[in-house]
């Protein structure tokens, strides 16, 4: 038995659209972080060879659950005879842009290669991540990353101590839809991984400094009113965010964990304030939560190679 697994969130620093696939299938640049809010799984082991989730997820199908998925790729690879039944605390929000699916999917590879002594190598199971989703391999890969391709051509980042607030609208946004929409910005021109760096060292000091954009941005602001109010709500404050992914949620850099505790304590009273002055509130939040980024994923040392 396995209990108590973590699956971090990610943020995506910077997300650019540079080109796409003659398949669909769009080709990125982006930069990932961990940061410690993370959901929680705990994994028991059966000898009938089924693959079980304890409990069922709101809104989430047992043929679409990517933990359910990732063990049943898992076992087929390795032609193990084990099973598992699978517990899963969500804590990292869906539709958010957090990649909390990918992450459960990952840490799934990652445990049950470690309770079934199925013995994969990492780039082994990075193999199996990739078709359950373009995130889950850079949570097998363990490290804060510079992507292309799909996603799927990582090369490891060493960043600056840094740590968060992030803050999802009233909103979860669906990823497919937004990839799909005909306003999306598909010619971003291509960075170097070197002009990235540069940007975090020179910005590591404040801790407010953004690379690039986030070219999902405006499709995300045009079809969900809400994440841009909120956007806007918070730089009125002097909270400089920018979105995670494909949304809905927003972050803010920090180069202390008391200064992005503050921001998060500002957000909570004046919200709390305006609805106890008007009776509700022009911007609604389900998360706020400062936390820091992480070095590198809790479960990188549980692959051997």
């Amino acid at each position: 038995m396995l209990y108590d697994v973590p699956a971090p969130a990610k943020l995506n620093l910077f997300l650019h659209v540079v080109g796409r696939r003659p398949d669909g299938y769009h080709l990125l640049q982006t930069a990932f972080r961990f940061i410690d809010l993370c959901d929680t799984l705990h994994f028991e082991a059966r000898a009938d060879g089924r693959i079980e989730r304890a409990a069922d997820l709101p809104g989430v199908p047992p043929e679409q659950d990517l933990t359910l998925r990732a063990a049943r790729a898992l076992q087929q690879a390795t032609g193990t005879r084990q099973g598992v039944t699978i517990t899963l605390e969500k804590n990292i929000p869906q539709g958010g842009g957090l990649g909390g699916g990918s992450s459960d999917a990952a840490s799934t590879l990652v445990a049950l290669n470690r309770l079934w002594g199925t013995g994969l190598a990492r780039r082994e199971l990075m193999q199996l991540a990739l078709p359950l989703g373009a995130d889950v391999p850079v949570f097998v890969f363990g490290q804060s990353a510079f992507a292309e391709g799909v996603g799927e051509i990582l090369a490891p980042l060493s960043l600056p101590p840094a740590h968060y607030l992030v803050a999802q609208p009233d909103a979860s946004v669906p990823t497919a839809g937004i990839f799909a929409d005909p306003g999306l910005t598909r010619d971003t021109p291509s960075v170097k991984i070197a002009d990235f760096l540069a940007s975090q060292d020179s910005g590591a000091a404040t801790g407010q400094g953004f690379f690039g954009r986030n070219d999902l941005e405006p499709v995300v602001f045009r079809r969900y009113p809400e994440v841009s109010r909120a956007a806007r709500w918070l730089s009125g404050r002097g909270i400089h965010a920018r979105m995670s992914g494909s949304g809905a949620c927003l972050f803010a850099q920090y180069a202390t964990a008391q200064q992005a505790v503050l921001a998060q304590q500002e957000i909570t009273a004046t919200m709390r304030v305006a609805g106890e002055s008007t009776g509700s509130t022009q911007v609604g939040f389900r998360l706020v939560r400062a936390c820091p980024g992480l070095a590198e994923h809790p479960l990188r040392n549980w692959i051997a190679r």
